[in-house]
This record gives C-alpha cells, structure tokens and sequence, in this order.
C-alpha cells in the first residue's frame, strides 16, 4: 500500500535505509516496487549516511511520476541489470464498440484483480487504449487475469515502450500573470482561485521538480517541473516579455 501519513513515510524511510545497507553490504543490487510523489519525497529528505549515494530511478520510461528505486550501480556491484519492470498495453477486442475509458477506468480494472497499488506505475492513454508500466513479477497476472475495463473486453500482452508508446510533447500554452509565483501560475495553468492554489500548497499536493513545495511564494525557474496532484503536470518555459501594465508574458507546456 502507499505510504501517505507521516508515521507510515517514516516507515518507508527506514525500509529503503535498509535496501540502501542491504545493497552495499553484499553487492547486490536492491529496488522497491513503483513509489508515489510522496513517498520519493521522503527518500529525498534521507539524511545522507541513510540513503547513501549510489541509487537511479527508474519509470519505465522518461517523464514517469511513479517511479522504481534502485540501489546499486554497474560500479559498486560489478555487473549490469536491466530495471524489472515490464510495460503492458491493454487493447479493446473490438475497437469501434469500445467505451471511452479513463485513466481512473484502467487503474479501477487493474486494482479489482487485487493488485497492490505498489505494483504499478504510470498508465498513459492512447486512444480508447492504455499503457502500463508494472513489476515484472505482475506481468504475466495481469495479463493472464485482465480480460475488461468498464463495459470493455480487452486484451492484454506485453509490450515495447521504446517502439509502440508515442512520446507525446507538452502543448504550449501562454499566460499573463502578475508575477513568476507558483500559486499564481498553478492557478492560471488549472484555472483555480488563489485560494483554491494556496490550498493545495496546504495540502502538499504541489511538487516541484519531484519534490514537495510548501511555499506558495516560490520563484519559478525556467525547466522547473510542476505536479498538481488530482490536476496534471506542466513545465515553466519562463517568461517573455513584461506587458505595458507591468505584468508578465509567460508560457508554459501542460501535459
């Protein structure tokens, strides 16, 4: 199950200091199953004798926000091995009667099998179909078992990320905002109040470049990489120009 409460991110921290000696210890290379937002930030606020230095995230593939820890590196264990994590494309039988289907719809089927929420990673839509990034180990359950989404029948069978996922590029957008806030351009990105966006800090829902950002008032750089959990993910472009009445000119991509 994910860890969201302090006391269970607490946890986690001291699995992945296991995982961290574990891997240094015997030369060997260790991984957890995907990590949420959340709890990446927790391995991030790891003191540095805990985490120690030799670690690589992995998604699947670039862009992913669940993301798979590893611990271990070709240098410190002397050999290669590739991340166990496997990508699964999930088709409907007959596409011209399919339902449209949402994120949620794939993620609800996935989750009916009884499958832990660790298990799986990111799931990109592409058309009436899906993409899913899973542990190795849950593949060929997933496959064998998932058979329909919403009022779907489906058919599931592995996939090559690398060749039959699209990489889709952000869509531009530009705004005109008072400053480089980010509960200004979270709002104006989302279409929110600023109270709305200042909750969201609150809650901390708002992640920048993978991180937790509490601070409303944060400057926003250009490449700096903002998820808005329950909305979506932008990237800051920076800004353009300052208009007659001394606002700002800014774009954005959203993705």
């Amino acid at each position: 199950m994910a860890a969201e409460s302090e006391k269970e991110l607490q946890q986690l921290q001291k699995r992945l200091a296991e995982l961290s000696r574990k891997s240094f210890e015997h030369n060997i290379y260790t991984y957890t199953n995907f990590l949420s937002m959340a709890e990446l930030d927790a391995f991030y606020r790891m003191p540095i004798e805990d985490k120690g230095k030799d670690y690589e995230l992995s998604g699947g593939r670039e862009g992913c926000e669940r993301q798979m820890l590893r611990f271990g590196s070709p240098e410190s264990v002397g050999y290669e091995e590739e991340f166990p994590i496997a990508c699964l494309s999930i088709k409907p039988l007959m596409e011209k009667f399919a339902d449209a289907m949402t994120h949620r719809d794939f993620l609800g089927a996935l989750m009916n099998l009884g499958i832990d929420r660790s298990n799986l990673g990111d799931i990109f839509l592409e058309g009436k179909s899906a993409y899913v990034f899973c542990t190795e180990k849950i593949a060929p359950y997933i496959v064998e078992n998932l058979n329909k989404v919403k009022h779907t029948n489906v058919k599931c069978c592995l996939a090559d990320a690398n060749k039959e996922l699209p990489v889709k590029e952000p869509e531009e957008m530009r705004l005109t905002v008072a400053s480089e806030r980010a509960d200004g351009l979270v709002a104006k990105v989302y279409h929110l109040s600023r109270n709305q966006s200042l909750e969201l800090f609150r809650e901390k829902k708002i992640y920048v470049n993978g991180r937790v950002n509490e601070n409303n008032s944060y400057a926003m750089k250009k490449g700096d990489i903002v998820s808005v959990r329950g909305y979506g993910r932008f990237v800051y472009y920076g800004a353009d120009y300052e208009t007659k009445k001394g606002k700002w000119s800014v774009s954005v991509g959203v993705y």
